[in-house]
């Protein structure tokens, strides 16, 4: 197999934006992926086609719409977020070789994490009972709360049907909450509750005891310190006290289940084992990323050299401030052309009395201030090719037939590095090129990088050829797939 040396640029959102904040980084695939998926390895991590894929289909990782299968544009954004894996996977490696594992604050987050887990694996596996609803119920509550002469439609028994359900969870959970509670000793310290120790409590002082086991102040202190914040009732001491009770009591319900959870061997959980690895991998590279960052801050100096460098970077494009007149045939949108152009009529005059825009006649087709590539391409083209006061078009869009204007032109200018936004900007920018160059140091000095780049290209070919061939049995007469495919590609985006 062909290996190379993976040369492209790693660019890293350094505030926490990247790809390994943005979902769960899989921990445990270096061990347990086909061999044949495996298209990188970054130290002894590796990286799968399926990993990639994953993402590439959530919208909310790529931040673009979703590439169709099997066209070039997914090829790029594969590519992209492949960059982005080995990145993350390169902090990842560095922040165990720092030991930012073995930091308390790190630890604690992820006892809580896997309590969370474990609790709600053990809830799924042998508390949650079937919750059903039926339409007696729906039509009982709709009585109760519509106008004698209100219809029950369907999106409102839907809402009816989804806070009923709601409801049943809830009381489920209750009751299951106190039959535990019955099967568990429990004893609270209530004179660590008090407010006027606070600052004092030792991490190790009690809140209470649940079953042989000690909930500590240092473990829940924080939570219950947070759930009396912002109190404004008549009593507001009161009212924190009954909030970190509260606090205490939920922290009890969810120790109860943890200890159930582990005696029912929920531990052994392929599901929960693989959300924790996926937590502790993702909270790690985080956490590290946040530790550089902080340490890679600019003074004032470093930010103002860094603009100067870098200034073709951070201008505000031209814009144009354009009204348009949307008509549905290509003759009527040439008449009205011809008869601004002599005087006939006034573009405003055109756009109340012609236009088939929605909002023509309030805002007598006034668009506003646009930049360039903000537009549907061919108005965005015409748009931009004229001067003020002069009309373009006809020019065809899904929409009708467009004529534009230009009303007025902001030149394109540079920023000021003084205005919060820009600076801000500019700050994000230089802990960007900081970050990235240290993510390729760690790739030329610690951690070795390959990507199998003729497996990448067999894979991405194969998932090309599958959308052929079930593309292909679409056309067949009597043929299921077609509507398999108009929904597969309704997901994933437009060919």
């Amino acid at each position: 197999m062909k290996k190379m040396v993976f040369v492209a640029a790693l660019v890293l959102c350094p505030l926490g934006l990247g790809v390994a904040s943005a979902t769960a980084i899989p921990a445990e695939s270096n061990r347990s992926a086909a061999v044949g998926d495996v298209i990188a390895k970054v130290g002894d991590q590796t990286i799968t086609f399926g990993e990639i894929n994953t993402m590439l289909n959530s919208s909310a990782i790529v931040g673009v719409s979703i590439p169709a299968l099997g066209t070039p544009e997914r090829d790029t954004v594969r590519i992209t977020l492949l960059d982005k894996f080995i990145s993350a996977n390169l902090l990842y490696l560095d922040a165990l070789k720092q030991g930012v594992d073995k930091d308390p604050v790190y630890q604690q987050e992820v006892r809580r994490f896997a309590d969370a887990i474990l609790a709600g694996r053990y809830w799924d596996l042998y508390l949650a009972g079937e919750v059903s609803v039926t339409e007696a119920q729906i039509q009982e509550a709709f009585n109760k709360q519509a106008a004698p002469d209100a219809e029950l439609t369907d999106q409102t028994r839907m809402q009816i049907a989804s806070k009923l359900r709601k409801e049943q969870r809830k009381a489920q959970m209750a009751a299951a909450q106190k039959a535990l509670r019955d099967q568990v000793e429990i004893r609270v310290h209530e004179e660590n509750l008090a407010i006027e120790g606070d600052a004092e409590r030792a991490r190790d002082a009690p809140l209470a005891e649940v079953g042989g086991e000690i909930i500590t102040w240092g473990e829940l202190g924080d939570k219950i310190v947070g759930a009396g914040k912002g109190a404004v009732m008549a009593d507001p001491l009161a009212m924190e006290a009954d909030a970190r009770r509260a606090a205490l009591e939920r922290g009890i319900d969810l120790r109860i289940l943890v200890q159930k959870a582990k005696a029912a061997g929920v531990e052994a959980d392929p599901l929960y084992q693989r959300r924790l690895a996926e937590f502790k991998k993702t909270r790690l590279i985080n956490r590290h990323r946040e530790r550089l960052i902080a340490e890679m801050e600019p003074s004032n100096g470093e930010l103002e050299a860094f603009y100067e460098a870098k200034k073709g970077r951070f201008v505000v494009p031209e814009a144009r401030k354009v009204q348009m007149v949307v008509v549905e045939t290509q003759d009527e949108a040439e008449s009205l052309k011809a008869g601004i152009e002599a005087g006939e009529m006034t573009m405003y005059q055109a756009a109340r009395d012609h236009s088939i825009a929605v909002k023509a006649k309030q805002d007598l087709g006034e668009v506003g201030w646009v930049s360039q590539g903000e537009l549907v391409p061919a108005l965005d083209e015409a748009t931009f090719s004229l001067g003020p006061g002069e009309i373009g078009g006809p020019v065809e869009t899904p929409a009708g037939w467009h004529l534009v204007t230009v009303q007025d032109v902001a030149e394109a200018r540079h920023t000021d590095v003084n205005e919060g936004a820009t600076r801000e900007l500019v700050r994000r920018s230089y802990l960007e090129e900081r970050l990235a160059a240290y993510t390729v140091e760690l790739r030329k000095n610690e951690f070795p990088v390959e990507v199998y780049e003729d497996r990448l290209v067999q894979l991405a070919q194969r998932e090309a050829d599958m959308v052929k061939v079930l593309t292909d049995k679409s056309q067949q007469p009597g043929s299921v797939t077609a509507e398999r495919i108009k929904e597969l590609q309704k997901f994933l985006g437009p060919q």
